[in-house]
């Protein structure tokens, strides 16, 4: 098995310990004339207006409903309306809605904003949010579809989120989602899955190989609707950053185990009515014809730390590393990134699956983007998660995006 470095098992124990504190419910019990601190986070690129109004000392009595109406510039779009409080994973936990007027109650400290984007990138796309596809267990799993609006017949790309398997949902990968479908030959599909272990409020705790089938649950039912979006399900190519990474090329290497014989197959979280499970494998195998899993795990020993498994037969079961076709078996094109300032996936987690999809004769580009961190395909209200994937991310979303045409045209 393959040593993680000490760093990596630091930083692995540290997001679980968050991951469970994070996903605790509590109720805070307000006292009578209980007052929160209410930050206005001052815009860019456009206006919103809060109602009530805050007081000068920005101090709001706990209970308050308050009404944010967002207003562009011109030549903007709206981004989000969100507020942001203390706590959770990442030690700061976003809440966002995507129309032009958003409610919110104080009950804790808070900041409150909207973000807006240039128009030209959205002006020509057709957004649908929250598309459930499965609810196998308390959360309903759902994507977000970005569709150029006069599209007919394009490749789907769909997208994997990353947050240790454990946070976040489709919402953070919308600025890789847009970049795309630039040029208007993309639909983007953005994905949900259910979160590792207990971590969704589940009774019974989700495995890894829950995750995968998840994936591959909305790769079905995207097939399955891509047309009412322009899209052709028989054109797919994957891609998801991070524990996205890991999902993503699980979906592109293990779809040749879908199933339902046990252990070592893969049961979709969603059947389409009317298709059996060896249609669907056999519809996802050939639809699917490129990954881009970008500073992601492919060996299970690098993540076990996220497992309650311990045996190997379970870790192999769930390593895109092990599960590689030769070329002469199935072509699946790689397109692999990482930073080199990446210290929670390091170098020797990714370069082994480059090595082996290399000795199987398969098609693989790996970039390691120097000085670049971890998570730059993220999108987050923040302005610095912002800033770094206008850097980064857009630069190499079109690097992506290059390749992909490469093998979809």
């Amino acid at each position: 098995m393959k040593l993680m470095s000490l760093a990596l098992l630091i930083t692995l124990s540290l997001i679980i310990a968050f991951s469970v504190l994070h996903s605790r419910v509590t109720t805070k019990v307000t006292m009578p004339g209980e007052k929160f601190e209410v930050t206005l986070v001052p815009p860019d690129n456009g206006t919103y207006m809060v109602s009530p109004e805050i007081p000068s000392d920005g101090r709001v009595p706990a209970g308050t409903r308050l009404t944010i109406r967002a207003t562009p510039s011109p030549g903007f779009a709206l981004d989000a309306i969100y507020y942001s409080v203390e706590g959770g994973m990442w030690g700061m936990t976003h809440f966002e809605d995507f129309t032009s007027e958003m409610q919110i109650t104080v009950d804790k400290r808070m900041w409150i904003g909207a973000n807006f984007i240039e128009e030209e990138l959205v002006k020509d796309l057709s957004i649908t949010h929250d598309v459930v596809y499965a609810k196998p267990g308390v959360k309903p799993l759902k994507y977000d579809v970005f569709a150029p609006r006069e599209a007919e017949n394009l490749p789907c790309i769909v997208i994997v989120h990353g947050g240790g398997w454990s946070s976040n949902n489709e919402d953070i990968m919308r600025g890789l989602a847009r970049e795309l479908t630039r040029g208007n030959r993309y639909v983007v599909f953005s994905i949900d899955y259910r979160w590792i272990n207990n971590l969704d409020g589940d009774e019974s705790p989700n495995y890894m190989h829950h995750l995968i089938e998840d994936v591959l649950g909305a790769i079905a039912h995207i097939q399955e609707n891509a047309h009412q979006y322009g899209g052709d399900p028989g054109r797919i190519a994957v891609t998801g950053d991070s524990a996205g990474g890991h999902l993503s090329a699980a979906a592109a290497v293990l779809c040749s185990s879908i199933g339902d014989g046990g252990f070592g197959q893969f049961m979709p979280s969603y059947i389409p009515q009317g298709k059996n499970v060896d249609q669907v494998r056999t519809e996802i195998l050939q639809a699917v014809k490129a990954a881009a899993p970008s500073y992601g795990p492919f060996d299970a020993s690098d993540f076990s730390r996220f497992l309650q498994q311990t045996d190997q037969a379970y870790y192999d079961a769930i390593s895109p590393i092990k599960h590689v076709p030769t070329v002469d078996e199935r072509s699946i094109p790689h397109f692999i990134v990482r930073g080199t300032e990446d210290f929670l996936v390091s170098n020797d987690a990714v370069q082994p699956y480059v090595d082996v999809l290399k000795s199987k004769g398969q098609k693989v580009e790996y970039i390691q983007v120097e000085g670049a961190g971890h998570a730059f395909f993220d999108w987050k209200p923040d302005e610095r998660t912002r800033k770094t994937f206008m850097k980064i991310g857009a630069p190499y979303a079109e690097k992506m995006r290059a390749f992909f045409d490469e093998v979809l045209y």
